[in-house]
């Protein structure tokens, strides 16, 4: 029963995506209530996996041979799933009506993209993690071209496709260098046995460690595996651009975490050596390429590269956990994903809103926001200063634990790397500001900009969780510590 009781969320995800597919197919009429079925359906799940994290308590298990594990972080990213599903689909309300009357297929691809970051996380075998990704990514690719008649987002789900495809070949071929060393598909059983196995086999792990980044450096978006996310990013629908820049993120994160720590613990020294490489490169090149951009889409692509590379520096930075201990490199990647959650799809609801009024989004655009939408400009502000990381923000909170926990490991160099990054990142940051701000408005844009509910809803949560968290932070840094089931044991 407990089993059943834990897969709650991603049951209703799924059935709601099944139910959202059924009904487009039985006439139009039922189209108009589309979005609002598959709302209900991500609400529900949310519903049901903060009732699980804080008043069911969860028996740390696999099941089904070992291939699904049952623990607090599997459910910490149900509820970032459910998050993102509920989210996306707020901002896909208006954008899609304009768009596209494939309205079913779409949200459809949308939950069932979530469901396969919450499979990702739930993940304990080499199998299922295999068949969890593909599904998370086929889905992504779909989503990518979904306007069939927009040319670049048919050139940006073909380039998607192909290194999504190639990336794959390679993780499957490390994951049967492990099964071959091995003879164990289940990541417990691999641990066991690559502890005992014989120095003169210990080599095949080497490019099986490195082809298994490939797949989750594509994932999350870790250079040199980032080739095809500004071209996705600009070319999708911009509702699917914000999934992609947070839930796709939000998935390799999950499965690079329990693959390191569950599969590969005696091997933590050649993979945090890999991993610091990967985050030193993410940041630098992130940030100094997204300076010169002139697309805010593709801006915050490379934005999003660098702040993968600081995440990394969590996974880099883990020494073991212990009570109490906020510095342990793993809560810093939980708060940072939440964080990142709130500000990234903040800053794509004011993107949606200003593309939706004009048609463009080039930075030059965004011209005396402040007169057209004082809402818009307002919160932007917010949501750019988290994602530099200014103190009274979300974004604060997150490399303060982030940047700490190298600290505490003494990883210095790394720390020093992140905050000069950091410092770069204020440039373009800032620089969408000054647009906002201090560029004068043409005269042909004086007309005001007018926010549907779905949109101001999600603008004034997402700023409020981003100052809430970057003010009232303890609670949150609790939810992730509790959240650490993975390695507490």
């Amino acid at each position: 029963m407990q089993i059943i009781i834990f897969f709650l969320p991603q049951l209703v995800l799924l059935l709601s995506m099944v139910l959202v597919f059924g009904i487009d197919l039985v006439g139009s009429n039922e189209k108009k209530w589309l979005p609002y079925l598959a709302l209900a359906g991500s609400v529900i799940s949310l519903a049901i996996s903060l009732y699980l994290f804080g008043w069911v308590e969860v028996t740390e298990q696999t099941v089904l041979g070992g291939m699904i594990a049952i623990d607090s972080f599997a459910l910490f990213f149900q509820i970032f799933a459910a998050l993102v599903a509920g989210i996306i689909i707020l901002l896909s309300m208006e954008y899609m009506d304009e768009r596209s009357s494939s309205k079913g297929e779409y949200y459809s691809f949308i939950l069932l993209a979530s469901f396969s970051i919450s499979l990702l996380s739930v993940s304990a075998d080499l199998i299922m993690i295999f068949i969890a990704f593909e599904l998370l990514s086929i889905s992504s690719y779909i989503l990518t071209g979904f306007l069939r008649n927009d040319g670049k987002g048919s050139e940006a789900a073909i380039k998607y496709f192909l290194y999504g495809s190639i990336a794959s070949a390679m993780m499957l071929y490390g994951m049967s260098l492990l099964y071959g060393t091995t003879a164990s598909t289940n990541l417990g059983q691999i641990a066991q046995n690559l502890s005992g196995i014989d120095s003169s086999l210990r080599w095949v792990v080497y490019p099986a460690l490195v082809l298994l980044m490939v797949g989750f450096g594509y994932k999350t978006v870790a250079v040199p595996f980032h080739q095809w996310s500004p071209d996705a990013y600009e070319g999708a629908p911009t509702p699917v651009t914000a999934f992609l820049a947070v839930g796709s993120i939000g998935g390799g994160f999950a499965i690079l975490i329990r693959v390191m720590l569950t599969g590969l613990p005696d091997f933590q020294v050649d993979w945090v050596a890999l991993i610091s490489a990967l985050s030193i490169l993410s940041m630098t090149l992130g940030n100094l390429v997204a300076i010169s951009q002139k697309n805010i889409k593709r801006m915050l692509a490379y934005s999003g590269i660098a702040q993968a590379g600081y995440i990394l520096i969590g996974l880099v930075s883990w020494g073991g956990w212990q009570a109490g201990n906020v510095f342990d490199g793993l809560s810093g990647i939980l708060i940072y994903l939440l964080v990142y959650l709130v500000a990234n799809l903040g800053a794509f609801a004011v993107v949606i809103a200003v593309e939706n009024k004009i048609g463009s989004n080039q930075i030059s655009d965004y011209a005396g926001l402040i007169k057209r939408s004082p809402l818009l400009a307002g919160t932007m502000v917010v949501f750019l200063l988290s994602l530099i990381g200014i103190p009274g923000t979300g974004g604060f909170v997150g490399k303060l634990m982030v940047f700490g926990a190298a600290m505490n490991m003494e990883y210095y160099f790394l720390a020093v790397i992140a905050i000069i990054n950091s410092v770069i990142a204020g440039f373009y940051y800032l620089n969408v500001i000054r647009y906002m701000f201090f560029q004068p408005l043409d005269e042909p844009a004086r007309e005001k900009i007018k926010l549907t509910r779905s949109l101001s809803a999600v603008i004034i949560l997402t700023c409020a969780f981003t100052l809430l968290m970057g003010i009232f932070a303890q609670p949150f840094i609790q939810f992730v510590q509790a959240s650490l089931g993975i390695v507490a044991n």
